[in-house]
């Protein structure tokens, strides 16, 4: 018992004669750290102020504003170890040591963190464009750092790393998306008149664009038909809908005028044998 009391006697003079000398360090690193909050907190409003005023891209003002203020909070936490008298070599060795390990394990993720600030930059979309990429297409809702989400017709939420959206090739319709179709009609047939019953079709969909006229023409001459080729832009997000109703209206249009969709044909000659 003794012994325990001498021990706690040994640590009660120690905290004392710490507190005697280094009392007024601690209280003077305390407020250090105390006012680097308060200044970070007024850099970041100012700079958010700042980028706002200047229409700079939101996400991207507040990645900024951030590390700015993380600096400042950095800055003020080394002035405040020195004046306790820690030495901040060994800690800025280590978070060396610390960010060159992370950095190769987290270079991929580095990677769609700088490739969303050059997006965000560069906007060579935004938010309610069509993109394609790789194959996917999708109306873009939410442009991150790290990564673009994309919305398509059926309601799927597709995520893609922003290193794909920078290192890929991407195609930008905006709010449209374009149909390649064809439809064929017989030879005995007038082309000129089957394109206009497509051309008061399309004209009457309320849903497609007028921005972009439809292209009608035709497009090849097939074995048993002319193919009448078309190329109109719907919306996105009824892109399939939509398709599937001008189909339907423009079969329907082309038989009340008379104009016939053949269907495959093929001559057969049959040579017999000679006796």
């Amino acid at each position: 018992m003794e012994k325990e009391l001498q021990s706690l006697q040994k640590f009660y003079d120690i905290a004392i004669a710490f507190l005697i000398n280094y009392g007024f360090q601690l209280v003077g690193a305390f407020i250090i750290i105390l006012l680097g909050w308060f200044a970070s907190r007024a850099v970041y409003r100012f700079l958010m102020k700042l980028f706002l005023s200047q229409h700079l891209d939101e996400t991207l003002s507040k990645f900024i504003a951030h590390v700015a203020r993380l600096l400042v909070l950095g800055a003020m936490a080394v002035i405040a170890l020195g004046k306790v008298g820690i030495s901040i070599a060994p800690f800025v060795a280590a978070i060396g040591a610390i960010s060159l390990t992370a950095g190769l394990a987290l270079q991929g993720s580095v990677s769609n963190y700088a490739a969303g600030i050059l997006l965000i930059m560069s906007r060579p979309f935004k938010v309610g464009d069509t993109v394609s990429i790789a194959n996917i297409y999708g109306v873009v809702e939410e442009i991150k750092l790290a990564y673009t989400t994309l919305r398509n017709e059926d309601e799927e939420l597709i995520t893609v790393p922003n290193k794909r959206m920078i290192g890929d090739i991407l195609v930008n319709s905006f709010a449209y998306r374009v149909v390649e179709s064809s439809i064929g009609i017989a030879y005995d047939d007038a082309p000129q008149r089957a394109i206009e019953v497509i051309k008061a079709v399309l004209h009457d969909f309320k849903e497609l664009s007028h921005e972009h006229q439809a292209v009608i023409g035709i497009a090849k001459f097939g074995d048993s038909s002319i193919e009448i080729g078309l190329r109109y832009w719907v919306p996105t997000k009824s892109f399939f809908k939509t398709q599937y109703e001008v189909n339907l209206a423009i079969y329907q249009a082309l038989h009340v005028n008379h104009i016939t969709i053949p269907f495959p044909q093929r001559e057969i000659k049959i040579i017999g044998e000679k006796s």
